[in-house]
């Protein structure tokens, strides 16, 4: 690949911690604690093993000196940086991120440019290997959350504050660059921001045109852009700026030998003056119009800029070698890997053009927490990434084994690459859909050629559940009932295997009468043994995932403390039997089998759960009797189609345990719903299981924890959530 005459490298794939210090008010949101990786040298050995060049890696002013440089701790840093050297990952070393610095300065500090310097020659000095550095990440993007939205320290909500923040960091990584190169003249800046594109209704094109402009302050700063003349310079002076702090980056370019842009589906904007279509937490303005800011992926006909249109626009700017340094989704697994595979496309079609990008960073490798509020709340959110730090190691996900091929130089081959993402999709849209002309993302809709997932239970629960939240999703399916494939034949299943070419099955069937089960106990041990059986044999031979369920009922409840994966079974009734039976003998015929145990379903989506029962009967004012003392851990049935369906596509085997946190006894679940519904308990009949007159023996603690993964929200939220669907429904 060349530009001119010049030879590019090959694009390489580069990876980051999510890694931010922030403050609100008085106190510190640290992501390295969050996530752990402050205590896990080791992690650094899962990250070499995905193949990435280079990582962007925080060794932060607020974790080595908070009490300043003569009481610095280097020793985290020293024994990270070293072992990343031995594994021959390059550090792309950050200094402050999303920060404002220990607690005796701050982004509005006159000195905090030459005290961050002061830190940044410290590390060189330290470091004197290390060849890149981000003494600032995303300097625009802080100062906006900083010292304009008033979320982070020190909480401005003004121009001056904004364009004091602003300047202070550019300033900070000008001087921190100059003070590295006095110990590593060859040091390289990679310099990061948040890059999205505003969008406008005609009315408010001025102010999409302002924000347009206001993008690359950050950039035109340090490569010495601001003069007089540029659209900016005016715009500064109003927010406080003088003349001659404006004149010093003039002075003293720093442009960056690598641009680093991110970008986000909630990056691109779109303002509307039409307020009355949208939610008023959107609702905003200027001083001269009301407006609303909402994202352009949920407006705009033509979709979102994109990574290619925006790389583009960067490279025209300021003709500089380019990279993505942060590549990160919060959604469904599917759709992380259809974000970073779109991102990478890009990036290899601009350097076809003769654009110099040099790397696509896999951002957040351990994920994040309560992003969702922009880290101004500590209530423990967690967004997996390439890593899902629920397990008790790091687990690596789907999205691990699509960087270790792109790594290596292969082009990744899951069928549910060939579905576009949702941001491609006619559902995106959540509000009227405007044209708003120019660059166009397309809509795209699915392939009817790509491999779908098989999955056998058309007329059951879980089975139209796995349907509904695949076409939701975005993930090819084909619902199959007895009469399309009967898993008791094996005839059958192998002819429909070899006509549909699934890329897993899903078995979503089975025997689920309990009592029944007790007089027909032929009947369960076939449909339940057999049948997986069957399947499971097919899928190997036919080279297929497969994913089937077992139950909380292969346990005796002699416990008092959650059975985990590792716990023996010990079945009371035919039914568990039958369960616990199928289990070994799927894993027996198949070991890539995923075998998910779980729990008393309740969901919005059918009318037949003890949840709705319950409260239809209590609601109609009739009789309801549950057991006061069979201890359950209640499964919210989308929740549980989700995490399967994750646990599946990042290949995931053996026995899992899937249910909501929490315990509680089904009278006491009955009670719950009733109180969140609103509706009278007086109804409501609490009885000893030995006394409800049910045939087969039931134990009476079947809670379901997990040494595997805790994936499942908790209870409290589920029912929260069942409220919502189940109205909507």
């Amino acid at each position: 690949m060349y530009v001119g005459s010049i030879a590019l490298p090959l694009l390489e794939v580069w990876a980051g911690v999510e890694c931010t210090v922030n403050r609100v008010g008085d106190e510190y949101f640290d992501q390295l604690e969050r996530n752990g990786h402050a205590t896990r040298l080791d992690d650094l050995d899962l990250f070499a093993q995905l193949g990435i060049k280079a990582i962007r890696y925080p060794v932060l002013w607020e974790r080595i000196a908070p009490n300043g440089l003569e009481n610095a701790d280097w020793s985290w840093a020293d024994e990270r940086l070293g072992r990343l050297r031995e594994l021959g990952i390059n550090p792309i070393v950050g200094l402050v991120h999303h920060g404002s610095g220990p607690r005796d300065t701050s982004l509005v500090d006159p000195e905090f440019p030459e005290k961050l310097a002061l830190y940044a020659r410290a590390v060189a000095q330290r470091y004197p290997w290390v060849t890149h550095y981000t003494p600032v990440n995303e300097p625009l993007t802080t100062a906006r959350f900083s010292g304009m939205y008033g979320h982070w320290y020190p909480h401005g909500r003004d121009g001056l504050t904004f364009g004091r923040a602003l300047l202070g960091q550019c300033r900070g990584v000008a001087l921190s660059m100059k003070a590295i190169r006095e110990v590593n003249p060859n040091a390289q800046l990679v310099q990061t921001d948040d890059l999205g594109k505003i969008y406008s209704t005609p009315k408010l094109a001025y102010q999409a045109e302002f924000e347009n402009e206001r993008r690359w302050l950050s950039f035109d700063l340090l490569c010495g852009r601001i003069t007089p003349t540029h659209p900016m310079w005016e715009y500064l002076h109003k927010c406080g700026i003088s003349d001659a702090e404006l004149e010093w980056f003039l002075e003293n370019p720093c442009s960056p030998d690598i641009i680093g842009i991110n970008h986000y589906l909630t990056s691109d904007r779109f303002l509307d003056e039409h307020l009355e279509n949208y939610p008023t937490w959107h609702h905003g303005g200027n001083e001269k119009h009301r407006y609303a800011d909402v994202e352009a992926v949920r407006v705009r006909a033509e979709g979102i800029a994109g990574h290619h249109f925006l790389l583009k626009e960067a490279w025209e700017r300021y003709g500089l070698p380019l990279a993505v340094t942060e590549a990160y989704l919060h959604c469904t697994r599917e759709e992380q890997l259809r974000w970073l595979y779109e991102v990478w496309k890009a990036a290899l079609q601009l350097r076809d053009e003769g654009v110099d990008v040099r790397a696509v960073t896999a951002w957040s490798l351990l994920g994040t927490y309560d992003w969702n509020s922009l880290v101004t709340r500590s209530v423990g959110y967690y967004e997996s990434g390439v890593f899902d730090l629920r397990s008790p190691r790091p687990r690596p996900t789907a999205i691990a084994k699509m960087i270790r091929h792109l790594a290596a130089g292969h082009e990744p081959k899951h069928p549910l690459l060939e579905t576009p993402g949702w941001w491609h999709r006619q559902e995106r849209l959540l509000y009227p859909s405007v044209s708003c002309g120019g660059q166009v993302g397309g809509e795209k809709t699915s392939p009817t050629s790509a491999s779908p997932l098989a999955i056998v239970g058309a007329t059951g629960t879980l089975g139209s559940a796995f349907a509904r939240l695949c076409e939701l999703r975005g993930i090819s399916y084909h619902l199959l009932s007895r009469q399309d494939m009967d898993i008791l034949d094996s005839a059958s299943v192998d002819a429909v295997l070899a006509e549909l070419k699934p890329w897993a099955v899903v078995n979503a069937a089975g025997y689920v009468r309990v009592d029944d089960a007790e007089r027909e106990p032929h009947v369960c041990l076939q449909v339940n043994v057999e049948g997986p059986a069957i399947l499971a044999a097919a899928c190997a031979q036919h080279n297929v995932r497969l994913l089937t369920f077992s139950s909380d009922l292969v346990f005796d409840g002699t416990v008092s403390n959650p059975y985990v994966e590792s716990h023996a079974v010990a079945p009371l009734n035919v039914y568990g039997c039958s369960k616990a039976l199928a289990e070994k003998l799927v894993l027996k015929l198949n070991p890539a089998s995923l075998i998910i145990r779980t729990s008393a379903f309740f969901g919005p989506w059918d009318d037949y759960n003890f949840v709705t029962i319950a409260l239809r009967q209590l609601s109609a004012g009739n009789t309801f009797v549950a057991a006061k003392d069979g201890i359950v851990s209640p499964t919210y049935v989308p929740d549980l189609v989700h995490a399967s369906l994750d646990l599946l596509i990042d290949g995931e085997c053996g026995l899992w345990h899937l249910s909501n946190k929490g315990e509680i006894a089904w009278a006491d679940l009955a009670r719950l719903a009733a109180k969140k519904a609103g509706v009278s308990v007086s109804n409501l009949i609490a009885l000893p299981t030995r006394e409800l007159g049910l045939i087969a023996k039931r134990p009476t603690y079947t809670v379901l924890g997990s040494n595997r993964g805790e994936l499942m929200p908790y209870l409290d939220s589920a029912i929260e959530r069942y409220f919502d669907e189940h109205q909507s429904f």
